[in-house]
């Protein structure tokens, strides 16, 4: 087994791993109330937390053993698997509108991103690390910003711009990681020059866990899952292209394509969450009552008087007869 076919084989029990993880933090979401640190007594998100952590293990894996822009692509099998994940896991109806938007999604992208050009020409050096960090700190702090305070009215936005800075800090945790394998030593100097991209790649895998995590309450799985799939190859084909001399192939026409690929994946997430939307939009009908008949009419036989009706005519003072003689008439 070649290396590149060992890299293709990870990244697809890495989807499948990232694909489960979502759907559990999407009905984590769904099922449990807002919480500060309810999640950390949680088994179940303890689990998602399990799958993304190896989901990702095996990413790193993939990235070591084949270029980014041939692993980033295969992130789109997390929105491909996921729809029939959640019609086996939990017995969920995925619509004809939503399976559109997913191949619409998965198709753009993945002729956006085979477009990109798969050889780097220049590594991220020391400069191009600090002005990669400062950027995507930067983005992040713009786009949590924005799903705080123009989230409250349109709650579909926040849920997608925290799936947007999800995306993007598991995009440059990707190009960190890309990095720290390709110039990997054992000894001690490399381990110490290599020490704070591996504390920088931790702070990014745990700020997109929280921002994913919190992009499903409120977002349903389409909307959200997709964004953080779509922004984050993006976002690490965006670097390769600008910071280490990456470009789109067959030249001209390449790029022409990229656009076209760029605007038909943008699409598709708007038709994903508009069925998003709609679902929880639509108003649930009330269960229909049959409407009930008259009841049986229940006769009496002659006797007894029941219940408080009895009480209350023996209780009744007697009455005494009048003495006196009826008036006459005139």
């Amino acid at each position: 087994m070649n290396a590149l076919l060992a890299a293709v084989l990870l990244s697809l029990v890495s989807a499948f791993c990232y694909a489960t993880a979502a759907i559990v933090q999407e009905r984590i979401a769904a099922t449990t109330r807002p919480s500060r640190y309810g999640l950390l007594r949680s088994r179940r998100w303890w689990g998602a937390v399990a799958l993304n952590s190896l989901g990702a293990i095996l990413h790193v894996g993939a990235l070591s053993l084949g270029p980014l822009t041939v692993v980033q692509p295969l992130g789109v099998l997390t929105l491909v698997l996921a729809a029939p994940l959640a019609a086996v896991l939990v017995r969920r109806t995925v619509s004809a509108s939503a399976w559109h938007g997913i191949f619409i999604v998965s198709g753009g992208l993945a002729v956006l991103l085979v477009l990109t050009g798969s050889t780097p020409v220049r590594g991220l050096g020391g400069a191009g690390q600090i002005g990669l960090t400062v950027a995507v700190a930067c983005l992040l702090a713009l786009l949590l910003v924005t799903a705080t305070t123009a989230g409250r009215k349109v709650p579909m936005l926040r849920s997608v711009t925290l799936a947007a800075a999800a995306g993007v800090a598991y995009g440059a945790a990707s190009v960190f990681i890309k990095t720290v394998a390709d110039s990997w030593s054992p000894t001690l100097p490399g381990l110490m020059s290599t020490a704070p991209l591996m504390v920088l790649i931790g702070v990014l895998a745990a700020v997109g866990l929280a921002a994913s995590q919190s992009s499903y309450r409120g977002g349903g799985l389409a909307a959200p899952l997709a964004t953080t799939t779509v922004v984050n190859p993006a976002f690490a084909a965006a670097v390769g292209i600008v910071m280490l001399g990456e470009g789109f192939r067959f030249g001209i026409a390449g790029a022409v394509g990229a656009l076209v690929a760029g605007a038909v994946t943008a699409w598709g997430l708007a038709v994903l969450a508009a069925d998003s939307a709609g679902h929880r939009l639509r108003p649930s009908r009330p269960p229909q009552v049959p409407a009930e008949g008259p009841g049986p009419v229940v006769i009496r036989a002659p006797g007894r008087l029941s219940g408080a009706v009895h009480q209350a005519v023996v209780r009744m003072p007697p009455v005494r007869a009048s003495t006196r003689p009826p008036a006459s008439r005139r």
